[in-house]
């Protein structure tokens, strides 16, 4: 991600989003001035007779082609800016707007930068030669900066491209220790052929560049990949939050809401007791009749509330199989005749280490998902099966494999498109009728799952059903229920107790 939030001195360019460019622009302006009054100094403070126009005209070339990346940066960051004003727009509702893909590349640096970069980084290690050249060569201390420059480029670019500075650095020094201009003060080294010293100073040198990118380049990817890792975890930790603050909304709703809905429906059937015997329009009746169904389908929906606020995030851990699971889960389904269950033996057998009633009520959730979207004489198939973690192989021929159970609930309806597809998992977003749901099964469903280190999937298209998949990592099969939860990488959540 890109968190910079800078302001560069240089009035090409302001504060701008774009990563470790701001930096290299940096890094080069004060290699500009850098090489300015090294040269002035030499120059005037030193006997040493230096080639004034060769090198000035290298420094001019840094400049130039340094101000050029500033003003490539400055539309760069307009560009930015811009994208970001459209997708604000787009949050704010705005659906005639559409984001191009680049703004949805999360890489920290995107491929025109990394191009940009690249070649600045090349040029300076040639402009760098070439003024060593002009200026003793190997002899000059200078030369030493040809570390600065790998080590800037580890960190800034890609592994590979780094390796490529890398290269050009050893056949620049390699060119400065076979010629260079003498300079007088700087003749400790002298060209003067391959001999036991220049060898020697060569293998030095590319040892220590290469270990130098070595190192550094490593130490850039692990850094990271923990940055990933943090906003990861924090993404976790909000959802976290999120389904516990819905949950609460849920579970103080239900509770607040069942006290006046009984008040109601002993206020409604005494009122039909006292008016049994006396003379009423029909109206009345159906009224009341009407009163008692809605009243009904208030029950249906705290009932649903309840459970989603509890049975999903307060459950014990259990040993069981897949095959009790599975009965479990089928027998809280309104429809179970409407359910063909598909499965193998061996699967049923599988023993697992989960909570067994999250779980069963998080695929019961799809299940009568999928009895909704089928229609009342639709069916829905449930699949079980084992499969490796490896998505290149299906048999276990390894007894150290790692395996997972994937579930598959198929309904028979008229799928989803795309844009529904992806809201489905949100907290209160329904399609069905107003009554039917109140859009917070999926959304605890996928996170029941993802709390045990699995996934939930969804394939669907418009005409051709809906496929909700559920994988959940068994770990590996050495691991049993006895001494350990069988799911490799996946901690038992604090608030779940454990139950032989």
């Amino acid at each position: 991600m890109r968190t910079s939030r800078e302001s560069l001195t240089l009035p090409l360019i302001a504060s701008a989003p774009l990563g470790s460019s701001t930096w290299l622009l940096h890094l080069r302006s004060f290699a500009v001035a850098g090489q300015l009054v090294t040269i002035l100094a030499a120059g005037t403070l030193t006997d040493a007779s230096l080639p004034w126009v060769p090198l000035l005209l290298l420094v001019a070339l840094t400049a130039v082609t340094n101000a050029i990346y500033g003003w490539w940066l400055h539309k760069r960051k307009l560009e930015v800016q811009r994208l970001a004003e459209v997708s604000t727009s787009m949050s704010r509702g705005d659906a005639s707007l559409r984001l191009p893909s680049s703004v949805e590349d999360s890489s920290d640096e995107s491929t025109a930068s990394q191009r940009v970069a690249l070649t600045l980084m090349l040029l300076d290690l040639v402009t760098l030669t070439a003024m060593l050249y002009f200026s003793g060569g190997a002899g000059n201390p200078f030369s030493f900066f040809y570390f600065v420059n790998l080590a800037v480029g580890g960190v800034m670019i890609r592994p590979r491209s780094a390796w490529s500075l890398t290269v050009t650095a050893i056949v620049g020094y390699t060119f400065l220790l076979g010629d260079s201009v003498p300079v007088d003060g700087l003749d400790f080294y002298r060209p003067r052929g391959i001999d036991l010293q220049s060898g020697g100073l060569l293998l030095a040198f590319a040892t220590c560049s290469s270990v130098v990118t070595y190192f550094v380049t490593r130490t850039a990817g692990q850094l990271k990949q923990r940055e990933r890792q943090l906003l990861l975890t924090q993404a976790a930790q909000a959802a976290s939050q999120r389904l516990e603050g819905l949950t609460t909304l849920a579970a103080g709703a239900a509770h607040e809401l069942a006290t006046p809905l009984s008040t109601i429906d002993v206020i409604v059937r005494e009122l039909s007791r006292h008016l049994e015997d006396c003379e009423k329009p029909s109206s009345v009746d159906a009224d009341l009749v009407l009163i008692d169904q809605q009243l009904e389908m208030c029950r249906q929906i705290l009932q649903r509330m309840r459970s989603a606020a509890g049975d999903a995030i307060a459950q014990r851990w259990d040993r069981t199989t897949v095959g009790d699971l599975i009965d479990a889960t089928l027998e809280g389904i309104r429809d179970p005749h409407r359910v063909d269950v598909t499965d193998s033996e061996s699967v049923e057998r599988q023993p697992l280490w989960v909570p067994q009633e999250a779980v069963a009520q998080a695929v019961r959730n799809l299940i009568h998902n999928g009895l909704d979207a089928s229609g009342q004489d639709g069916r829905v198939r449930l699949e079980s099966k084992l499969i490796s973690a490896s998505p290149d192989s299906s048999q276990y021929d390894d007894d150290h494999q790692s395996r997972s159970l994937q579930l598959r609930v198929i309904d028979s309806g008229q799928g989803m498109t795309d844009e529904v597809l992806g809201r489905a998992p949100d907290p209160f977003f329904t399609t069905k009728e107003p009554g039917g749901g109140i859009g917070l099964g999926l959304f605890l469903t996928r996170n029941v799952i993802s709390q045990l280190g699995g996934e939930l999937e969804f394939r669907s298209t418009p005409g051709m059903g809906t496929e909700a998949i559920v994988t959940i990592p068994l770990g590996t099969s050495d691991q049993s229920a006895d001494n350990a939860p069988p799911h490799a990488g996946a901690s038992r959540p604090a608030n779940l107790t454990r139950s032989d």
